[in-house]
């Protein structure tokens, strides 16, 4: 009996909070196998943070109302979900438990800041970090956002590529990450718009990607909103 007031009270004040779990469905078109995961920033846990999901196929991750935090998918992992090629979060096991993807990885990023129906949500692609797999996010309602370029192997700067095991890349790195300076992470001196300028590999992925984010200080109309209460549609390959 206490237990079922207790679901009761708290249905009850989501209610009135108008704070309501969405489902983000995460579709494979990859011809390989993927591990998507999610990282939270803030908020409530999501239903999981790590699965594995086989080629052309799909799975739900439940976010609550007033999630914000990104997902991505990791690629070539061991049977356990461990030991990644790419986007490795180091827990040990097939869920992240908290840690996030080692870059290059391509981001998806989700702010959902509850609130009644008049209140935005946000969502973008960020390569900030680097380059993964190509991506797409599809809100019921609102506008799709995607970067499904080959990056890897037709875009990349030579000097960013990271090659694979059997031939071909496996993902790209930001300049950001492979110098770490100031002026391509737009820190220190040049932490500031009109302070950071993009960089090569910025330029060449904002042409192929315009979607996306492409360093710290991009054009902020990558950053997409659609009415609280959407659910999500993110597709990588």
């Amino acid at each position: 009996m206490a237990f079922k007031i207790l679901f009761h009270a708290l249905f009850l004040s989501f209610f009135v909070l108008g704070i309501h779990a969405i489902t983000v469905k995460v579709r494979n078109n990859c011809n390989e196998k993927i591990w998507p995961a999610t990282l939270t920033s803030s908020g409530g846990a999501p239903s999981t943070t790590g699965f594995e999901l086989a080629s052309k196929a799909e799975g739900n991750i439940e976010l609550p109302g007033d999630w914000s935090g990104r997902i991505w998918a990791r690629t070539g992992c061991s049977g356990a979900g461990t030991g990644c090629a790419t986007g490795e979060c180091g827990s040990g096991s097939v869920t992240c438990n908290g840690n996030g993807g080692v870059p290059p990885v391509s981001l998806v990023e989700i702010t959902l800041p509850g609130g009644d129906s008049k209140t935005q949500n946000f969502y973008d692609i960020s390569l900030v970090d680097g380059f993964n797999l190509p991506v797409k996010v599809s809100p019921d309602g609102c506008r799709s956002i995607s970067c499904q370029a080959d990056i890897n192997n037709q875009v990349c700067p030579a000097d960013l590529r990271v090659p694979g095991p059997n031939g071909g890349n496996i993902a790209c790195k930001s300049a950001c990450l492979q110098t770490n300076s100031d002026s391509d992470c737009c820190k220190g001196a040049f932490n500031s718009p009109d302070k950071c300028s993009p960089s090569e590999y910025s330029k060449v992925v904002k042409q192929a990607c315009p979607d996306a984010y492409s360093y710290a200080y991009d054009d902020r109309t990558s950053t997409a909103t659609c009415p609280t209460g959407a659910n999500y549609l993110v597709e990588f390959c």
